[in-house]
């Protein structure tokens, strides 16, 4: 992963990769996502560990990653005998999307604000000396 700004501006990105520099999510976590986009129902944590051939546990903490990231929601499904379970679905991607640009024109803001506090801080102690 790039360390820099910089480093990120070269690097060749595709579009997962907005998954891990927006959300800090792990290349698990963007398998579990797409198979749950690739599908057209809602999964169980335990469908989500067959499709990407990984232990329950692992699948279920990779699930609560993208639930904290915003990235999945979480259903109950109710038996007629009592109990429950749960089942996973992508949100949308405008939903998604959306919520990737309102972190970047936010971090974009922040980064202007401290631009110009380096402006600020730094510009007459950095003019070039003038010859007399």
């Amino acid at each position: 992963m790039p360390s820099s700004m910089a480093e990120y501006l070269r690097a060749d990105m595709e579009c997962e990769g907005l998954l891990e520099c927006f959300h800090g999510l792990k290349e698990l976590d963007r398998e579990v996502f797409q198979s749950l986009v690739d599908v057209d129902q809602r999964l169980t944590v335990d469908e989500i560990a067959e499709r990407v051939d990984r232990e329950r546990s692992t699948a279920y903490r990779s699930v609560q990653r993208l639930l904290q990231a915003g990235l999945v929601q979480k259903e109950q499904v109710n038996y007629e005998q009592g109990g429950y379970y749960h089942v996973y679905r992508p949100v949308s991607a405008e939903e998604v999307t959306d919520d990737m640009q309102r972190m970047l024109n936010d971090w974009y803001a922040k980064m202007g604000q401290l631009i110009q506090e380096f402006r600020d801080k730094y510009d007459d102690e950095l003019e070039p000396a003038t010859a007399d």
